[in-house]
């Protein structure tokens, strides 16, 4: 006797569904599955069987054959031990098989029965929906995870037992049905311990790190030790806007097939904040493996990346940055797939000027060499330096600022600002799928960034007296257009023009 089950593996942050056939009959007693099982697929053969036998229902003593469909994809993690319980049970009539076609089955069993998290309940339910699926059957821990999603049913529940009762019809549907809750999550207001009025003096960075965040813009602060790099970094969560539905699905989906949602945070509201030592590998960073995993910029999506010291980065580490900080996205390559992540990150970076960390500054002498001030900044290329959009200089504090008694401007009242400037980029971009000016392309450049002759000539000088990549000119023009939604002007202008221009021109100054 066969019975087929509906399920889901993932790709990536995408799911595919999965035919699951279980075929029971008469011989020796043997259990085996077929279709490319990892080995945690293959182990599922003893906790399916103790965790019926340990439910109390019956266990077929035949052989017991199960195939995973397509045949040619590899499949991996823990959770179609549900499913392929439920297609023993259904050879026995143990459950009602009229009912199986309109459920999607995912979850691990334990032992004693007991079902137990996986990864990637979004996608699979978003897939699910897709193909018109009446409802999807998952452990309880993360049911509510799945429930966010709108136009399926979501059945949430503990351990075998009850999913027997509920496929025969014994127990009220509703006692395990999820509703979305999407609402009460979105109307919850975060509040941040850190706050810019904290910080003393630092105003040109406190205007450039508003910029940037009310465009979504690479930022880079160079400075000497204890000016404050760090605690700026820190706070740009505290002005950042809040995400919007579709962000905020995109981020979570990425974090969910990273097993990093549970119960209590199964969604992700707020923007990632990722600050990884630089200690860290590329592979880590970027994403990969056998079976590609998302990598820290893919958690970072819609967030920010924290480089805190950034020449003590692997060079290697820094240079893989470059394709998602132009495209948004990484794409890994292997021999059995290639996966795509979403990697649209705003990257903030922080650095000494040089390996002592006073070269430049008027307070102490730099103890360093020529040579090794070169050596030092020559750990950041120009490539990834021509894709990070503001570049400012952050000397030490001032003395007078410092004792001064009042708080600097709050976070609150930048945070205002900013999310005025995305609302208005919100909505000149509703229909081309972006969210910030950083994410624009060169065909989004042209119809919404129009310059007049004026604006044209200062651009055209600049380039000319500090060479200027086409890259550059491109990123000019979308901090801009930053610059003037903060003022809630339609036109780019020319004083707009300059302001954005003062934040290329460090690198051609006195560093690198």
């Amino acid at each position: 006797m066969i019975t087929k089950i509906k399920s889901c593996a993932l790709f990536g942050i995408e799911g595919i569904p999965l035919t699951i056939e279980v075929d029971s009959s008469q011989g020796f007693p043997s259990f085996n599955i077929v279709g490319l099982p990892d080995n945690a697929v293959k182990e599922s053969k003893e906790r399916v069987r103790l965790a019926i036998r340990n439910s109390k229902l019956p266990f077929p003593g035949g052989k017991i054959t199960v195939n995973l469909a397509p045949a040619d994809l590899k499949k991996e993690g823990s959770g179609f031990d549900l499913p392929i319980a439920i297609g023993i049970l259904a050879n026995l009539k143990v459950v009602n098989k009229e009912k199986l076609d309109n459920f999607f089955f995912l979850g691990e069993l334990s032992l004693t029965g007991e079902l137990n998290k996986i990864k990637g309940a979004l996608p699979i339910t978003l897939k699910a929906k897709s193909m018109g699926i009446k409802g999807i059957i998952l452990p309880e821990v993360i049911a509510r995870e799945a429930s966010l999603i709108d136009g399926i049913n979501v059945y949430g529940f503990k351990n075998l037992i009850e999913i027997v009762k509920f496929l025969n019809d014994e127990v009220n549907e509703d006692e395990f049905l999820y509703s979305s809750n999407k609402d009460k999550i979105f109307n919850k207001f975060y509040e941040y311990e850190l706050d810019f009025k904290d910080v003393k003096g630092q105003f040109f960075a406190k205007r450039a790190i508003e910029i940037a965040a009310a465009g979504g813009h690479n930022l880079l602060m160079i400075g000497p030790p204890g000016s404050g790099k760090t605690m700026l970094a820190k706070r740009i969560p505290s002005i950042l806007p809040p995400l919007t539905f579709d962000e905020a699905l995109e981020t979570s989906i990425i974090h969910s097939v990273s097993g990093l949602l549970d119960d209590e945070n199964f969604f992700v509201t707020k923007r990632p904040f990722q600050s990884p030592h630089h200690t860290i590998s590329d592979i880590a960073l970027i994403g990969g493996g056998s079976i590609p995993k998302p990598g820290v910029v893919s958690l970072a999506n819609n967030g920010v990346l924290f480089l805190d010291e950034l020449p003590e980065f692997k060079k290697s580490v820094l240079e893989v940055l470059r394709q998602p900080l132009e495209d948004g996205k990484v794409t890994i390559a292997r021999a059995s797939m290639t996966v795509t992540f979403p990697a649209k990150f705003m990257l903030v970076a922080a650095m000494n000027p040089c390996k002592c960390g006073f070269y430049g500054s008027q307070e102490k002498e730099c103890t360093c060499t020529p040579n090794e001030i070169r050596k030092y900044q020559s750990k950041i290329s120009g490539p990834l330096l021509d894709r990070i959009d503001i570049q400012i200089e952050v000397p030490a504090v001032k003395h007078s600022d410092l004792i001064k008694q009042e708080e600097g401007e709050s976070s609150e009242k930048i945070r205002e600002r900013v999310i005025k400037a995305r609302e208005l980029q919100l909505e000149r971009f509703k229909n081309e799928k972006i969210f910030s000016n950083a994410q624009m392309t060169e065909k989004h450049i042209k119809n919404y960034c129009k310059l007049n002759s004026s604006c044209l000539k200062i651009l055209e000088n600049a380039i000319k007296n500090f060479g200027f990549s086409a890259r550059a000119y491109s990123r000019i023009i979308k901090l801009s257009r930053t610059i003037a939604d903060l003022e809630n002007s339609s036109d780019i202008k020319e004083k707009h023009i300059f302001e954005a221009l003062q934040y290329r021109t460090l690198d051609k100054e006195k560093y690198f």
